[in-house]
């Protein structure tokens, strides 16, 4: 796939974490879990939190990440790149 390495996978969950400060001092951290079931721990701006948060919710969108380019990627945000049931494992879905 296009700007995205082989070891790209669909995510399968994301979890957000909000470390305690005051002001500027506080930090976000999206935990993002791939299919393979490994964890990707991606510091996050709180400026940008929403619009990463907004864009994992849109309809018929599909999140990949990828380890190589340290990439996280919304697919389908327009048209269908991606089937809605795209897996990087190559066993049939059903």
């Amino acid at each position: 796939m296009t700007g995205a390495s082989a070891g790209t996978q669909r995510v399968t969950y994301v979890n957000a974490n909000r470390t305690a400060g005051r002001g500027d001092d506080a930090a976000f951290e999206l935990m993002v879990v791939t299919q393979d079931e490994e964890r990707h721990a991606l510091p996050v701006p709180a400026a940008q939190l929403g619009a990463l948060v907004a864009m994992t919710q849109a309809r018929d969108v599909v999140v990949l990440w990828d380890p190589e380019g340290q990439t996280l990627i919304a697919a389908n945000l327009l048209g269908e790149w991606l089937p809605p049931t795209w897996s990087a494992d190559p066993a049939p879905q059903g």
